[in-house]
């Protein structure tokens, strides 16, 4: 469902997303089904949205950003695509950085996203972080610079910096890039 008040110039959007109004996406976009992109967004041409992708309203994708499946992107969450940006009348040449936004990943709001850099599968970014550097999957990190504050599963258990988990106290251990339970 597109909504009426919202300017969606791509042909490139799957069945079953949602596109909630007031929305602006460019006619280069690519976007997966079963999203939902909520009020006040703004999606430029050379992006790509995998599937059952969240967007929260006051986001603006810029050109150079491609997000994964299953990703949650939190209100007011801010992405950049040039580390120095410049008035037109002064550009010396624009400089476009790609960021990759793996599956899984969730987004806090009101973060930032800095340019040119890679966010692991499955990573946790708490409200209000501002992301500097790629990041390992399955981590947590939070604060201004984020800090790497943890570890989470697939499913969103929280780990601390040993891999066990806060609530039950089980241990987990990293294998082959994944997280499992130490048996």
């Amino acid at each position: 469902m597109i909504h009426k008040l919202s300017d969606v110039q791509t042909v490139n959007i799957a069945e079953n997303t949602i596109v909630w109004q007031y929305v602006i996406i460019l006619k280069g976009a690519v976007i997966g089904e079963f999203c939902k992109i909520n009020c006040h967004c703004f999606i430029e041409n050379d992006v790509i949205i995998g599937d059952y992708v969240t967007i929260k309203p006051g986001v603006q994708i810029w050109d150079g950003i491609q997000i994964e499946d299953n990703v949650f992107i939190g209100p007011n969450v801010t992405f950049t695509n040039d580390l120095v940006p410049r008035s037109k009348k002064i550009n010396v040449g624009f400089d476009l950085k790609r960021t990759t936004i793996k599956k899984g990943v969730s987004i806090g709001a009101n973060s930032t996203i800095i340019a040119g850099i890679e966010i692991g599968e499955f990573s946790f970014i708490g409200a209000g972080s501002v992301i500097t550097k790629s990041l390992p999957p399955y981590t947590i990190w939070y604060g201004n610079p984020a800090k790497h504050k943890g570890y989470i599963t697939e499913n969103g258990v929280i780990l601390d910096l040993n891999f066990v988990d806060k609530k039950s106290n089980e241990k987990y251990k990293l294998i082959n890039n994944k997280i499992l339970k130490d048996d």
